[in-house]
């Protein structure tokens, strides 16, 4: 018995983790099959299905990259001003504009870098702290920021790493916390 296309469609949305897929539906073809595809993302061991957190990579990737760039848009908006504050009155358009590229640039990657690298610092010590305790919750990430403002400033000495340490492992556990609250409370 043959199945006319209504009727595939009708069995395929019995299932809410699949969705029907035409591999023609592009090339104004009939379709000759529709296939089930999975919404949720496969993986490769099972093990991987039942964790809820990034791998080191991705955590590496995602703390570095977005202390990069959003240090590099601050500084480079400081240097925006800092440019326009130091404008003379007989500059010319190309000078100020040269001006304004040099100050953002350079203050850009400066700050970019800086901030890059304590970003790069956060996300080995808590890929860390995660392999050592296999948790991931609140004061994960506060341990995290206290090794992080620790390193950070030991070379100034113990009582300014501690000071660092103590201000990184509540910052970092506020800002996880307040996620957690946006989370159950707002819509998001």
């Amino acid at each position: 018995m043959a199945h006319s296309r209504s009727d595939r469609q009708s069995d395929a949305t019995q299932s809410p983790q699949t969705r029907l897929y035409n591999p023609y539906q592009d090339l104004n073809l009939p379709a000759h099959s529709l296939y089930n595809l999975p919404t949720s993302p496969e993986y490769l061991f099972t093990e991987e299905s039942f964790r809820q957190r990034r791998s080191w990579g991705e955590n590496l990737t995602f703390y570095t990259g977005s202390a990069y760039l959003t240090a590099s848009v601050g500084g480079a908006s400081v240097g925006l001003f800092s440019a326009i504050r130091s404008f003379e009155p007989g500059d010319t358009l190309k000078l100020k504009v040269n001006r304004i590229l040099n100050s953002s640039g350079h203050s850009g990657r400066f700050w970019g870098n800086r901030i890059g690298v304590v970003g790069l610092i956060y996300a080995m010590i808590e890929s860390g702290v995660v392999a050592f305790t296999d948790r991931d919750d609140v004061w994960t990430s506060a341990a995290a920021g206290l090794g992080t403002g620790a390193v950070c400033r030991a070379a100034r000495g113990v009582r300014s790493a501690a000071v660092a340490g103590a201000l990184g492992g509540l910052a970092a556990g506020a800002v996880v916390a307040g996620k957690q609250t946006l989370k159950r409370y707002a819509m998001f």
